[in-house]
């Protein structure tokens, strides 16, 4: 027997006096928490402004500064108020959109569209908002009509056999499919419940308190078990659902996506196909939905279309895989140059015995890389924690004391209280070389403390791009359903809410959230000017600093100064870096410019620029060889174990190998020695 639906007063109720009771810096419920749950609520289910108009959200502005006395009372007038607009309106927009496509658009009318919906207003009345529809379909059916020349350009150059289709059938045939893709999104809309957009309302609320703290709606049966993560076994990525966007928030390391290597953190899902069939459009779509068209058997393929951060769209083919369990764990190798031997270990993640790694922790297995590569006589080491979003905080802890002698590595504070100094205890250090960390806008939490930690002891040399993501905070689960009493199993599922609850600071007292850690070396980097990261979020927990920890610094032995200096001299020689550069500042040109020509000639230049431009930048990989890489000889027969363990190895070494970035951390390491 099915369960009933949730009692939203009662959901309300726990969810508040949660907050108040365990938040790490809960907000006073007030006029201007209001204000904000008013524009949330309404920007995340109108996210490109198409079913509102002006004169709809002046409307429901009486609500403005009235739902902190709603929550008190555990009530939601203002939600029922905007549900029963929604769905009068979501039937408007469908005609609108549904009228706007029945005949051929004319492309040689010199008109534009804005994207970007930040820079958007709503449109003031329905005669308005219908001319807004009509752009919005025809940007779309412009993008197919596009791809479908394009294509068969290519097609026409690789064979005289292929026939050329007239403009206008192919015209006809780009509609038809635009078509199809909006009556699957409004047919997707009207299959949404109350309980759907109550969790996102719920949702507002609690993202509002911080970016981190969520609340996740019970799990149904007719959806497929799934993680809350919404990690995937088919490619090997992590989703989340924000603004009816699905987006990417990590890749699996030794899945499929981590093999191909173009899906990155960050990218958001536009459409799904299946192999060479049509994709589907996945906007509007919920996130189960979409993890089902994205799932599928071992050995065939997925196409995702996605927007990068910079706006440019990319089809990425993908063949579904397992995931490569050897790949997950900490992995070494040798880095030949200059007749000297560098150890390199990647760490993917900081795991531990209780995140089903079969016992094994993180901060073991560092230790044995470590000795291993010692025992090879290596004359300096990297530690890549480049895309490591983090872990167990104790395996941070650990990994930091293998550097060190004992002594402080973090410092966590609740919401009330000092501090809790987090220290390693074992007076032996493990390796006590010339060390480099390798870091990105990717690497977060676990990964901060442990670049953190060894930056204020002097202890390496910390690389990479502007600054680290700055989550500097811990969450913890709560699930609803053992905060109530419940007698019987007929009672409804209440659900699960994540909160916020600690805040790291490293030892000289600054907190990593916001900030993250700033590199000693700073290497350009294509997204550097593209807007990423905690500081990004407006709802973020706010930086401050505490009392530093008492510890004493390492001994080093080599200049940082010389070293940076030594690196610009590098970097401003090297090609590769100067096309990053360049790379950099036509992404944040891109970005910025987020109004297309519905002029057929105009869309078509512009796409064809930004086509030659990424070329371009493909060379920036194309180097076969930067590096000499080699396993050790100790992992031979483990790597080769079989074909799988094999091929993912052979494809870690092969990129290594082209690593820009990784050849840049090889000469510091290397200069570091010759100090």
């Amino acid at each position: 027997m099915e369960k009933p639906a949730a009692d939203n007063r009662q959901l309300i109720s726990l969810i508040m006096n949660g907050f108040n009771a365990v938040h790490y810096a809960p907000q006073p419920v007030n006029d201007a928490f209001s204000g904000k749950i008013f524009y949330e609520f309404i920007k995340r289910i109108d996210y490109n402004k198409k079913i509102f108009t002006q004169k709809d959200i002046d409307q429901l502005s009486k609500y403005k500064t009235s739902i902190d006395d709603e929550l008190n009372d555990s009530s939601y007038e203002f939600f029922d108020a905007v549900m029963n607009l929604y769905r009068n309106r979501i039937d408007m927009a469908y005609r609108y959109s549904k009228l706007s496509i029945e005949s051929p658009f004319t492309f040689s009318d010199d008109e534009s569209i804005e994207t970007n919906s930040d820079k958007l207003s709503f449109a003031p009345d329905s005669n308005k908002l219908k001319d807004e529809w009509r752009k919005y379909m025809k940007l779309q059916v412009l993008q197919q009509l596009n791809d479908k020349l394009v294509s068969q350009q290519k097609a026409m150059e690789k064979s005289d056999t292929v026939k050329a289709k007239s403009f206008d059938l192919l015209e006809e045939a780009s509609r038809a499919m635009v078509k199809k893709n909006n009556e699957e999104f409004f047919s997707r809309v009207h299959e949404l419940e109350d309980n759907d957009f109550m969790a996102v309302y719920l949702n507002c609320i609690a993202n509002i308190e911080d970016p981190h703290t969520e609340y996740f709606p019970p799990i149904q049966k007719q959806n497929f078990d799934i993680q809350i993560s919404g990690q995937l076994e088919g490619i090997g990525a992590q989703l989340q659902q924000r603004d009816g966007e699905i987006k990417i928030t990590s890749i699996v390391p030794g899945s499929a996506s981590w093999r191909q290597g173009q899906l990155k953190a960050n990218d958001v899902i536009l459409k799904v196909g299946q192999g060479n069939a049509e994709p589907v459009s996945v906007e509007g779509m919920r996130l189960d939905k979409a993890i089902q068209l994205i799932r599928g058997k071992k050995g065939t393929e997925v196409r995702l279309t996605v927007k990068k951060p910079d706006g440019n769209q990319l089809t990425i083919p993908i063949i579904r895989d397992i995931v490569v369990i050897a790949a997950t764990y900490a992995q070494s190798v040798i880095i030949n140059s200059a007749s000297q031997k560098i150890g390199y270990i990647k760490l993917p993640e900081f795991y531990a015995p209780v995140d089903r790694k079969g016992g094994r922790s993180s901060s073991d297995d560092v230790k044995k890389e470590l000795q291993k590569l010692i025992a090879a006589d290596v004359s300096g080491i990297i530690l890549d924690l480049r895309d490591n979003g983090g872990g167990a905080l104790v395996e941070a802890v650990k990994i930091g004391g293998l550097f060190i002698s004992s002594g402080p590595i973090v410092q966590v504070r609740q919401r009330e209280g000092k501090p809790n100094v987090m220290s390693d205890t074992d007076p032996a250090v493990v390796y006590s070389g010339p060390l480099t960390v390798m870091v990105n806008e990717n690497s977060a939490s676990a990964s901060e403390i442990v670049a953190a930690a060894l930056q204020d002891y002097h202890r390496a040399v910390i690389i990479g791009s502007d600054n680290t993501y700055g989550k500097g905070t811990v969450q913890n689960l709560f699930d609803l359903d053992n905060l109530v009493s419940r007698q019987q199993n007929s009672l409804p599922e209440l659900g699960t809410l994540k909160i916020t609850i600690q805040k790291f600071y490293r030892i000289n007292g600054g907190a990593t959230q916001l900030k993250g850690v700033v590199p000693d070396i700073i290497l350009p980097d294509p997204y550097a000017e593209i807007p990423n990261g905690e500081k990004e979020d407006k709802y973020a927990i706010k930086w401050d600093e505490v009392t530093p920890a008492r510890y004493e610094p390492w001994n080093a032995t080599y200049s940082l100064e010389i070293l940076k200096s030594q690196s610009e001299k590098r970097l401003a020689a090297n090609p590769s870096f100067q096309l990053i550069k360049e790379e950099a500042d036509d992404f944040k040109e891109q970005s910025e410019h987020t109004s297309y020509s519905l002029n057929y000639k105009k869309f078509t230049q512009q796409q064809a620029e930004l086509d030659l431009k990424q070329k371009k930048y493909d060379a920036i990989n194309a180097d076969s060889e930067l590096l000499k890489v080699m396993n050790l000889d100790v992992d031979l027969s483990r790597v080769n174990a079989d074909s799988v363990t094999a091929a993912s190895n052979t494809q870690f070494i092969k990129n290594l190998k082209k690593d820009v970035y990784l050849n840049e951390a090889t000469q510091v390491v290397l200069n570091m020695k010759q100090e």
